[in-house]
This record gives structure tokens, C-alpha cells and sequence, in this order.
């Protein structure tokens, strides 16, 4: 038996697929509490810094392929971050926290393999995943 390789990417996502199949990210997840007026003023004041924070931080990956996220281009494609980007994930945790805090479901994911890489930066890629359902 073959060992499995050691994972590189991880993935936090709703824990179920939403209408078009996909498994929406955490920053997603917490972008539609915001929109849809869910989030305390305190919490929306901490979602917006943490966005603000993100958004100087890393580069939009559309900024480098705006087509990255187009489903008829790269149909699936979601992002994964990689491992070695400790302070992107660790700084993720808000997010999840607000995401318990409402009762949404989610889930944190790591694979060796995520896929067909349409796109990669310093902490990230942008993957379809081998098998996509439509």
C-alpha cells in the first residue's frame, strides 16, 4: 500500500454543496452574513477591518486572470491555501468564528492534489477540481 503524500493546501468551506454543487469559502460565507444584515455592529466592524486587512495584504487573484473565477472558463475553480501561508490561515479563524457564532456550517479540508491549478501566488492556488459536477 502506497502511503498517502502529506497534504499541502487546505480549503475552509460550507460544510454542504450550495445549488450550483460548490462548497463556497469562508469568506464567502461570512461576505453573505454581512450582506444580509446578520452580523452585530460589532462584528460587521470586524469583518470590515478583517476584509480591509486581507485585501491590502494578498493580491485578488482576478487581478492577475479575471477569468479565473469563470465558470464557463474553470468551471469548480475554488481557492486553497497553501500550508506554508501561516499567517493568511491563522488569520482565517475569524471568519470561522463568526461563521459558529451564527450557526453555519463549515468545514476545513487539506489535500496533497486539489486539482487542476489555473492560478498560483505566494499563499494560494486557484484549482478545478478533477471531477465537477454541474
Amino acid at each position: 500500500m502506497r502511503p498517502m503524500p502529506a497534504p499541502l493546501f487546505v480549503r475552509f468551506r460550507s460544510a454542504t454543496a450550495n445549488a450550483r454543487g460548490v462548497q463556497v469559502g469562508v469568506f464567502a460565507l461570512a461576505n453573505g452574513l454581512a450582506r444580509a444584515g446578520r452580523l452585530s455592529a460589532d462584528e460587521y466592524a470586524l469583518w470590515r477591518r478583517s476584509n480591509d486587512w486581507f485585501e491590502a495584504a494578498y493580491a485578488e487573484p482576478t487581478q492577475a486572470d479575471p477569468a479565473v473565477y469563470d465558470r464557463a472558463v474553470h468551471p469548480g475553480a475554488v481557492a486553497w491555501f497553501k500550508l506554508t501561508a501561516v499567517e493568511l490561515i491563522q488569520k482565517t479563524t475569524l471568519y470561522t468564528e463568526l461563521l459558529d457564532a451564527h450557526q453555519v456550517a463549515w468545514e476545513r479540508v487539506e489535500t496533497a492534489d486539489p486539482g487542476r491549478i489555473v492560478h498560483e501566488d505566494d499563499v494560494q492556488v486557484i484549482a478545478v477540481p478533477w471531477r465537477v459536477t454541474t
